[in-house]
């Protein structure tokens, strides 16, 4: 047998509830004072005729009136009189069922697909955004909590953390794709589109910089690959001829565009991708390099200090209060105010889809949410509930009493004027 714990109810503001007290009480006594008028005039025209008999009818039909709606206001939150009467005491005894039927209630009528959708709409969330955004001030302070949310966020991500990210999920991810695929298609694009020629200009125009300025350096690399016997006039003579004609083929690959070494090179880049993309044997040994390289433990301590020196560069930027990522997410943010103040097909479709958005919420969680109510209710103690409900609702409650008091009276003398007639 599963058993609920009751828990006390959340205290509320202690002179908010003494206010509410005093009010109750005020009207406790108002319609209890009726009761006692209504009973002293009853007993004071016991037995009278003429208008006596009137006043005496009325204030019995008072009485009766007030001594019901006294039982049936009592009723809601205790026994009357402290005696256990049938379906009374009904808050107490009854409120896991008030509090399911209140869960229904409001999953029902106000979490319901389409109230929720007309009630968003209807608030016209975009214009209402656009217009607020408008004002240079109120975009400023999107941007400042924007960039203050992004820079505690960068600052509290830790290295290890990132480490343990692309080793954990990174690294495993890019081992289980193929990568011959993905360069083939990258490396076709490129060469077609001749984008791979400036990084060819530049690998040119650096190596022939270096042969220019280390004519020693290549002629000890070269020496150091000749025949012992030869003679050293014959070593320089043959390094310094090897260092003038390769100064002179890389300018003239540097500086002709339409060179057959570039030609070359390009047909070669072009075979290279179409086997990265059909070819069984090149795509195996292209994985074969992909894994060891993702193996390689600088892979890994390259991965970090890539992110460590994004994380500095986007955090110098986003400190400076005046700095280009401010100014630039204040344009963004201002055009897109000016877009939704001013074009209303753009307004309908962001409107439809928050409303889809809040649609989707409320039915995937709505039951969650309206339960919430329900188990809460479950827990409180019944007694402590009766009384915060009633410290709540008791005062107004009181009316019910005064209106059957008073009207009571007036249906009472109406019966006895009937009566006087009929008689």
């Amino acid at each position: 047998m599963t058993t609920v714990t009751r828990a006390p109810m959340v205290q509320a503001d202690p002179a908010a509830d003494e206010l509410r007290r005093r009010g109750l009480r005020r009207m406790r006594l108002v319609a209890t004072s009726l009761l006692v008028l209504a009973a002293v005039v009853y007993v004071a025209t016991l037995g009278q005729d003429g208008v006596l008999g009137f006043v005496n009818a009325g204030a019995e039909a008072s009485m009766v009136g007030a001594i019901a709606d006294w039982f049936a206001v009592t009723a809601l939150f205790r026994h009357p009189l402290g005696l256990p009467i049938p379906h009374t005491a009904l808050i107490p005894r009854r409120k896991d069922d008030l509090g399911k039927g209140l869960q229904e209630f409001v999953g029902e009528n106000f979490l319901a697909e389409a109230v929720v959708r007309e009630q968003v709409l209807g608030a016209e969330p975009s214009r209402r955004v656009g217009t607020w955004l408008s004002q240079p001030a109120n975009a400023r302070r999107v941007v400042d909590e924007a960039v203050e949310i992004a820079t505690i966020g960068l600052s509290k991500i830790r290295d290890d953390q990132i480490a343990d990210l692309v080793e954990g999920a990174v690294l495993p991810r890019f081992r289980e794709e193929r990568v011959a695929p993905l360069a083939g298609s990258l490396l076709a694009e490129v060469v077609r589109d001749r984008v791979h020629h400036g990084l060819v200009d530049l690998a040119l125009g650096e190596m022939y910089r270096w042969l220019a300025e280390n004519p020693d350096r290549f002629a000890e690399i070269v020496g150091s690959r000749a025949p012992w016997w030869a003679p050293q006039s014959l070593n320089e003579a043959v390094t310094g001829r090897l260092h003038t004609e390769a100064l002179r083929w890389l300018g003239d690959i540097r500086d002709d565009p339409d060179h057959d070494a570039r030609a070359a090179l390009d047909s070669l880049l072009e075979q290279l991708a179409q086997d990265l993309l059909f070819d069984p044997a090149t795509q195996e040994r292209a994985e074969r390099l992909k894994d060891r390289v993702l193996e390689h433990p600088q892979v890994l301590a390259t991965a970090v200090s890539l992110w460590q020196a994004f994380r500095r560069a986007l955090l110098t930027s986003l400190r400076e209060k005046d700095g280009e990522v401010h100014r630039r997410l204040l344009r963004e943010l201002t055009a897109f105010a000016e877009r939704l103040v001013t074009e209303a097909d753009l307004r309908e479709r962001l409107d439809t889809r928050v409303a889809d958005a809040a649609v989707f919420v409320v039915s995937r969680y709505g039951e969650e949410v309206t339960a919430v109510i329900s188990r809460t209710i479950q827990r409180w103690d019944g007694k402590e509930a009766s009384q915060r409900i009633e410290l709540h609702v008791g005062r107004d409650l009181q009316f019910i009493r005064i209106n059957g008091t008073v009207v009571g009276g007036l249906v009472g003398v109406v019966i006895h004027a009937v009566a006087v007639l009929l008689g």
